[in-house]
C-alpha cells in the first residue's frame, strides 16, 4: 500500500503580498501570474496615460506615415500601440516596424500590425538602435513615437548613425495617487514587495511612499530601471536579469518572504482598490481616455 504523502508543496510565492503598480489588462495579467505562484497581489495603479498635448504634430506624423514617407516606424511600448489603434493609423507595406520587445510586438500583432524587427537580446531603446543601425548602413527615414518623458536615447543613436529621424510624442505618462489604505500598508510593511516596472513607476514610488518599511522588498524589472531608480534615490533590493515581468516575478521566488511586523499583522485586510486603464475609441478620433474601473475586491 502506498502511504506516501499527497500533500502538494507550497507555491514559490506563498506568503508574499505584492504591490502591482499598474491597472487595466496589464495589471490584471500580472496579478493572475502572482496568484498562480501563491502570492496575494494588490493592484494599485501609480501611473496612467493621457493624450499628447500636441495632437496636431502627432496627426501630421501619422498622415506622413500613411503616405509612405518613412522607411521605419519604431514602437517602444504597448501604450504606443494603443495610440496607433486609437488613431486607426495606416502603415504601408513598404514601411518596416520595429518593436522594442516581445510584449510590444504581441500588442502590435493583436491589433493587426506586423512586426519586422525585435531586438535579439537587449530589449531597450539602445538595443533597438544598435540592431537597426547594423541592419541599415545607409540613411533611412525613421519615425520614432515616444512618451513625453522618455529619454531620447533611440532618436539620438539613430541620428548619430546618419538616419533622418522624426521624434514625436504619442502620449503622456501621468501619476495616479495611491489609495490611503495602500499607503498605510506600504508604511507598515504589510506589502512585502513593490514591483518597479519603469522609471516613471520608480518616480511615483519615491514620491508617494516616502516612508517604506525596512522589510519591504523593492524589485526592479531590469538593470536600466534599477539605474533610473538609483538616480532618484529609490533603493532597489532585487533586479530581474531580463526586462520582463516573468523574470521579475521569478527573481522574487529566489528569496524568502519577509517576516511581517506586529504593526502589519494588526491591520485589517486592505479593502477595494480601483484599477485604472486606457479606454481606446475604436473609431479614428485619436482619443485616449483615462478611466477608472469599478472597484475590485483585493484578494485577502
Amino acid at each position: 500500500m502506498n502511504t506516501a504523502s499527497t500533500h502538494r508543496p507550497e507555491k514559490p510565492l506563498t506568503g508574499w503580498r505584492v504591490l502591482v503598480p499598474r491597472g487595466g489588462p496589464w495589471g490584471d495579467g500580472v496579478a493572475a501570474t502572482l496568484r498562480s505562484q501563491g502570492a496575494v497581489p494588490v493592484i494599485a495603479p501609480l501611473i496612467n496615460f493621457a493624450p499628447t498635448d500636441d495632437s496636431a504634430t502627432l496627426e501630421a506624423a501619422l498622415a506622413d506615415l500613411a503616405a509612405g514617407r518613412f522607411d521605419w516606424l519604431t514602437v517602444t511600448s504597448a501604450t504606443t500601440v494603443d495610440v496607433l489603434y486609437a488613431y486607426d493609423a495606416k502603415i504601408p507595406d513598404e514601411t518596416k516596424i520595429a518593436a522594442v520587445g516581445e510584449t510590444t510586438a504581441a500588442a502590435l500583432s493583436a491589433v493587426g500590425y506586423r512586426v519586422d524587427l525585435v531586438p535579439e537580446s537587449d530589449n531597450s531603446a539602445a538595443g533597438m538602435a544598435r540592431q537597426m543601425n547594423g541592419l541599415e548602413p545607409e540613411p533611412r527615414r525613421i519615425l520614432t513615437l515616444r512618451s513625453e518623458i522618455a529619454k531620447p536615447v533611440l532618436t539620438e543613436m539613430l541620428i548619430a548613425a546618419g538616419h533622418d529621424v522624426r521624434s514625436v510624442v504619442a502620449y503622456r505618462t501621468v501619476g495616479v495617487p495611491a489609495k490611503e489604505n495602500v499607503v498605510r500598508d506600504v508604511v507598515t510593511g504589510r506589502i512585502n514587495a513593490i514591483l518597479v516596472t519603469s522609471g516613471s513607476v520608480a518616480e511615483q514610488v519615491r514620491e508617494q511612499f516616502p516612508h517604506i518599511a525596512d522589510s519591504t522588498v523593492i524589485a526592479a524589472i531590469g538593470p536600466r530601471t534599477a539605474h533610473d531608480a538609483d538616480l532618484i534615490g529609490l533603493p532597489i533590493h532585487v533586479i530581474a536579469p531580463e526586462q520582463t515581468i516573468d523574470s521579475l516575478i521569478q527573481a522574487l521566488e529566489a528569496i524568502p518572504v519577509p517576516e511581517l511586523t506586529a504593526q502589519a499583522l494588526a491591520i485589517p485586510a486592505t479593502g477595494p482598490v480601483a484599477t485604472g486603464t486606457i479606454r481606446v475609441d475604436p473609431s479614428p478620433t485619436g482619443l485616449i481616455e483615462t478611466v477608472t474601473e469599478e472597484p475590485q475586491e483585493t484578494p485577502r
